[in-house]
């Protein structure tokens, strides 16, 4: 790393010093941080973003892909712990579209801390957080790199710990993308930072050679081949094989990515030719002879390494010779599979893709775009204006391409996002850089304008990591801490496998026999794939089942519009489904969880069967059964003689854009000693919230009761005031100051019988009450208006939570009126 010091240093980076060797020609200075910067900066900021990261990784408390666990962590479960652990291994894995790096890479790291839980002999529970918490590390060290490596590109762009450098890295740290994102599993993160870290050690200077040796009169093609060989010894050669392989594995992990290395590539080699004779001579190529022989053997030797490795893991995985990355585009172009999960208008990436992304810099983003396509600027060398450029056109050329394909997701650009924060930086630096370096009243909308947007990326960051679709983690982890607390200290079971949920190639249980905890069963009657699998159930006596979502393989045009798969089957009747696939139909319950029964459980296999209309009942009745909220009276209805009632809920989303997967997470179970616990801790909720509401309704009571009690020292006495008309309008003011109190203490009191009433409804779980309340021992007192009401009707509806107040709402108009009438003088 160049040293620095307060004086501006002779070259931003080694890329433009070796331009102006080349050019002779004076360089613009990019502009620098006045500031001393210490020759330990980058490794401080390295260590400062793996920290960052790391407790990103473990604040992410919400779902938000199924391919986070489906398309990494079950096969890595898979490889760590054998193929009967229970890992839910879905349909393209089974025919074999998917490399096996990515799986491998966290196969490796679970195998790595089950080591360690073993070697520290820790609990159970403790090692189901370690296991649960490794994966989420690992990735916050590959987005830590994403971040840092953003940084150092940003310094290639604009100039080492420029303004704009360290905005890129505020921006890269600050946005709520990153922040709900990068930390996840998906192959699209660690995609994105093999992307930047590959876009960093690129060869950029190749584009921008030509036209500096013919201002001075130089052949391009002697001065490069003179600096070729130099630069090569110095490290150039280590940089572009280290570039194109971190390129070849971003493309093996996600084939799109080949878009845009087709689109930087196609800027390093060619250049439109001028005449004939650069036609007939090949003098378009922009590199010389001999770079353009090394990137051609380079760019082979990489990818064939790359390749090789990616081919004989897929053997170990699948047991064949197979290459996933054609049998990926077999499935989705020719047979169109990917319409299957869903179609989206043409112009998605522009009008949702980018600003899911971008969000507050979505503007900064769209100027920075513009002006590196269209506008050069002056205090940057050609070079770095080429670097902008070519950003640009590849920001540009990805999601075009991608908008051609009928099914689409933010997250496939997402390798773009790093690009998009280099290019935004200058823009937003431009814009807010007076408002902080100087403190002149004009600045100050700026300096707010700034405050706000750091604060809407704080709220939209912790939203989306602590709130929208919380439950399903939440429910996860209640299913773990059930099994710690009532099943491991159960007397062991004897089973022939450990097989939670597997997929029907894979589902043939292992000859041996061997002993296990007690066996904890578990249902999920939502749309398929709706949470984690075996990377958040852990433990192997968790077994459990859910709906699938098949899509139509080999199956004709006319068989796919009519093809349901079994979430859809279930959706469209749910009652009929359950009598059709459920052991024992909707009359044979189990009255007891299975731990608490002497025969062995069942173990249960996830069915793969692509059949519309399955015959044969696969699904045994669980011990517990977990769904949405939206679901709830369906099953109430269906279930209503069965033991099964509510022992967990929690809250998962205000809203989202799948009815099915409205409103909170609810689990019912068998055993009612839970039923009975779960019961007394809603009670004791609505009670406490209650409590809450009561004191603070005194509090604004006691505030009215203060105004008017200031009001009347004043000198307006409402027994005082004029007769007639004119006396009466002057004391409304007070007069209703004086009703508004009565009225809310008169609702608080009658919504504590409410909640007493609603409470008892919710917790016995009937549909429908009428209870006639008593408080006081049967004497509601109106708090000072001086009337009694004995009885008391509420009617209250469950799931609906809908209290009806009748005599409440009649005696407060009834005093209002009656008061209003006295003060204008007509009673």
């Amino acid at each position: 790393m160049p040293s620095t010091s307060p004086r501006p240093r002779k070259a931003a980076s080694t890329v433009d010093n070796e331009y102006d060797s080349r050019s002779k020609t004076p360089k613009p200075r990019a502009r620098e941080s006045p500031r001393r910067i210490d020759s330990r900066t980058p490794q401080n900021i390295l260590l400062f973003l793996f920290a960052f990261r790391a407790l990103n990784a473990l604040c992410v408390r919400t779902f938000f892909q199924p391919d986070e666990f489906f398309q990494s962590l079950e096969p890595a479960w898979q490889i760590a712990f054998g193929r009967d652990s229970g890992a839910w291994i879905t349909w393209e894995w089974r025919h074999q579209l998917r490399s096996s790096i990515h799986p491998y890479l966290f196969g490796a790291v679970y195998f790595i801390s089950n080591l360690i839980s073993d070697y520290l002999s820790i609990s159970p529970l403790n090692r189901a957080n370690l296991l649960l918490a490794a994966p989420k590390l690992t990735q916050a060290l590959f987005a830590a790199v994403g971040d840092f490596y953003t940084w150092k590109l940003a310094g290639k762009v604009y100039g080492n710990y420029s303004y704009e450098a360290w905005g890129a890295l505020a921006l890269t740290v600050l946005s709520p993308w990153q922040w709900f994102c990068s930390t996840r599993t998906l192959s699209n993160c660690l995609e994105t930072s093999l992307t930047i870290v590959a876009l960093y050690l690129w060869p950029w200077e190749w584009p921008s050679e030509s036209s500096s040796p013919q201002r001075t009169g130089t052949s391009c093609e002697s001065v490069r081949n003179k600096s070729a060989t130099q630069r090569y010894k110095q490290g150039g050669l280590s940089s572009l094989r280290l570039c194109l392989l971190l390129a070849a594995f971003a493309c093996i992990l996600r084939p799109t990515n080949i878009l845009i290395w087709i689109c930087l590539a196609t800027f390093a080699m060619f250049k439109k030719p001028t005449s004939f004779r650069q036609a007939r001579t090949f003098s378009f190529l922009r590199p010389t002879a001999k770079e353009f022989m090394t990137f051609i053997y380079e760019a082979v030797f990489s990818g064939s390494v790359v390749l090789s490795i990616s081919t004989l893991l897929d053997r170990a995985y699948y047991g064949s010779w197979t290459f996933p990355p054609f049998k990926f585009l077999y499935f989705n172009i020719a047979q169109s599979l990917a319409i299957f999960y869903g179609r989206n208008d043409w112009h998605y990436y522009i009008s949702q893709g980018y600003p899911l992304l971008l969000t507050t810099a979505l503007p900064f983003s769209l100027v920075g775009l513009f002006q590196a396509l269209f506008a050069k600027q002056r205090r940057f060398t050609s070079q770095q204006n080429s670097i902008r450029c070519q950003l640009a056109a590849a920001c540009t050329f990805m999601p075009a391409v991608l908008s051609l394909v009928s099914h689409k997701e933010v997250r496939f650009i997402y390798p773009l996002l790093p690009s998009l924060i280099i290019l935004s930086s200058l823009p937003l630096a431009k814009f807010f850089l007076p408002a902080i370096s100087s403190r002149s009243p004009s600045n100050s909308p700026r300096r707010l304008l700034l405050i706000f947007l750091f604060l809407v990326n704080i709220y939209i960051a912790y939203y989306t990591t602590f709130s929208h679709a919380s439950g399903i983690v939440n429910v996860m982890d209640y299913l773990r801490t059930q099994y710690d607390s009532h099943y491991l200290g159960e007397a062991p079971t004897k089973l022939g496998s450990q097989a939670g949920h597997s997929s029907s190639s894979s589902s043939s249980s292992s000859s041996s026999s061997f002993l296990m905890p007690a066996v904890m069963t578990v249902g999920f009657l939502m749309p398929c794939h709706s949470t984690p699998w075996r990377s958040h159930l852990i433990f192997p006596g968790i077994q459990a089942w859910a709906l699938s979502c098949e899509p139509p393989v080999n199956l004709n045009s006319t068989e796919k519009s009519t093809y349901l798969d079994e979430a859809d089957q279930f959706y469209e009747n749910p009652s009929t489904f359950l009598q059709k696939n459920m052991k024992g139909g909707l009359r044979n319950f189990p009255s007891k969880p299975s731990y608490q029964l002497n025969n062995n459980p069942v173990t249960y296999h996830h069915s793969s069967s692509n059949s519309p209309d399955p015959t044969t009942p696969h699904h045994p009745w669980p011990d517990y059964l977990t769904f949405f909220a939206q679901l709830e009276p369906t099953l109430r209805t269906a279930l209503h003689s069965s033991p099964y009632a509510e022992c967990y809920r929690t809250w998962n989303t205000a809203w989202h854009d799948d009815w099915r997967r409205k409103g909170d997470i609810v689990v019912w179970c068998l055993d009612r000693t839970l039923q009975r616990e779960w019961r007394e801790h809603t009670r004791l909720q609505y009670q406490a919230s209650w409590q809450r509401s009561m004191e603070e309704r005194e509090r604004q009571f006691d505030k009215i009761i203060d105004g008017f009690r200031k009001e009347a020292a004043r000198g307006s006495s409402w027994f005082g005031a004029q007769s007639g008309m004119r006396g009466g309008l002057e004391m409304v003011p007070g007069f209703l100051v004086v009703v508004v109190a009565f009225v809310v203490v008169s609702a608080a009191e009658y919504e504590a019988v409410a909640v007493d009433v609603v409470v008892a409804v919710v917790v016995e779980g009937k549909k429908e009450a009428d209870k006639v309340a008593e408080v006081d021992d049967g004497v509601a007192v109106g708090a000072g208006l001086g009337w009694v009401s004995e009885e008391v009707e509420v009617q209250g509806e469950v799931g609906e939570g809908v209290v009806v107040l009748s005599l409440h709402q009649y005696f407060s108009a009834l005093f209002l009126l009656l008061f209003l009438l006295r003060w204008i003088g007509v009673g």
